[in-house]
């Protein structure tokens, strides 16, 4: 009997671990599955956010490759490293690859390339010129920090193309001197791995090659790869919009106008919340630029100007002030020889002018109401005209305004003659002089 026990005991567990075991030996195939995102655009943080998520996806999904198709004039050398350091770490081999013919991995871009496990060009397209920029307050170009941040970039540059096995020389050129190559040059120069004039030819040119992880060598297969594209959520893609230079400076100036209309007429409160809207955004998008708070404080202080005109009228002066400090203040705004993070200069010139027009027309009629009689209440019955009923001088009466009123006047005053009111004194009494036209005619 025990016998049998142990021989249904030992048939149940085989039956238990079969699966198991089955389940062990088999080897799950690999994800056939390409991600591609393509970046044509300004490296921001908002990009490197999007590249790392991406990158994660493909790194938990078991992707075949993550392939970031690059057209790019540089950007934010934070968002770089956040990007490299990402390419650098993942388990899924990297393809960079700057596409389109006419396309370029410029400055950021360029580092990033030289990051990939496998960097490709297409025909027509070049990379370079990774001189780093003094950006942010207190950098204005020194020479001794300017120089550590070259040799920085140049430490940089060069261990990223050791760890790839690419031209080290070249990397150093590349920042120090700002060099820009060619596709074919690149290729010559061992800079990158391989020239394809499409997507197809990419996936053919790598299939079979070799790349590192933890020290060993892998294959690459591309020959059944399938490319799936991964876009920009419309958060993301809101705040890529946003971060552009010239957007976040148009928010700004629209924070600007709309907080000056409230101040200036209490009440209304619909342009001061848009305007403060526009200012929050506008804020976000200056934590992904390279901002100089002069430039700032400059904007700030046309501000102030601006609203000093309307308390203090000084004819123009503080409106003047104002112009120039908001035109100083916005070419100085964002600090930057990169084009790709400056502002427009024909975008200033055009808001500067706006600006300048609107302050002014506000002024124009703040000036013009200052100026103004009172048409209403007491003081709106100074040199409104009317009749005497009875004769003026130290007492009498007129008809002013449709009403009757006590008045008197320095000169006599005839019944019948036109009277015009000099001031409303205490009680009512009416100060009143004969009408010009009066005195003209007497005249002649």
């Amino acid at each position: 009997m025990k016998t049998q026990f142990s021989v249904l005991f030992f048939l149940l567990a085989a039956l238990l671990l079969l699966p198991q075991a089955a389940a062990a030996n088999s080897v799950a195939p690999p994800s056939a599955e390409i991600r591609v995102v393509r970046v044509a655009d300004v490296i921001s943080p908002v990009v490197a956010d999007f590249i790392g998520a991406e990158l994660d996806r493909v790194n938990h999904s078991g992707g075949r490759a993550f392939l970031l198709e690059l057209d790019t004039p540089g950007g934010l050398d934070s968002a770089m490293r956040t990007i490299i350091q990402k390419i650098l770490g993942s388990r899924a081999p990297v393809i960079v690859y700057v596409y389109p013919s006419g396309a370029r991995a410029a400055s950021a871009g360029a580092l990033i390339t030289l990051a990939a496990d496998f960097a490709a060009m297409a025909p027509g397209t070049n990379l370079g010129a990774a001189h780093p920029v003094a950006i942010g307050p207190g950098s204005g170009g020194e020479e001794t920090m300017m120089e550590k941040v070259v040799n920085d970039a140049v430490a940089y540059a060069r261990s990223l193309a050791e760890q790839r096995g690419r031209n080290v020389d070249w990397a150093e050129k590349m920042v120090r001197e700002s060099i820009s190559t060619s596709a074919g040059e690149a290729l010559e120069l061992k800079v990158i791995d391989l020239i394809a004039a499409d997507e197809a030819a990419l996936l053919v040119a790598l299939d079979g090659r070799r790349y590192l992880r933890d020290g060993a060598s892998q294959i690459l297969s591309t020959a059944d790869a399938v490319l799936v594209r991964a876009e920009m959520g419309w958060r993301q893609k809101i705040l890529a919009t946003i971060s552009n230079p010239n957007v976040a400076y148009l928010l700004l100036m629209l924070g600007i106008m709309g907080i000056f209309f409230e101040i200036s007429q209490p009440g209304v409160i619909l342009p001061g919340a848009i305007g403060t809207l526009a200012l929050l955004l506008a804020l976000f998008a200056f934590q992904t630029l390279p901002v100089n708070y002069t430039g700032v404080l400059l904007i700030l202080l046309a501000i102030v100007l601006f609203i000093l005109e309307i308390k203090v009228v000084s004819y123009g002066m503080l409106t003047v002030g104002g112009i120039v400090a908001l035109a100083l203040g916005s070419l100085m705004l964002i600090e930057s020889t990169d084009p790709a993070l400056r502002i427009s200069p024909a975008l200033i010139a055009a808001t500067v002018a706006v600006s300048g027009g609107f302050f002014a027309l506000v002024l124009f009629f703040v000036v013009r109401t200052q100026q103004g009689r009172f048409v209403s209440g007491v003081e709106g019955m100074v040199g409104e005209r009317g009749a005497a009923v009875s004769g003026v001088s130290e007492t009498g009466r007129v008809f002013v305004h449709g009403e009757y009123w006590d008045a008197w006047s320095r000169s006599p005053i005839s019944a019948g003659e036109a009277v015009e009111v000099v001031r409303v004194e205490e009680g009512m009494r009416l100060e009143v002089r004969r009408a010009a036209a009066q005195k003209e005619k007497q005249g002649d």
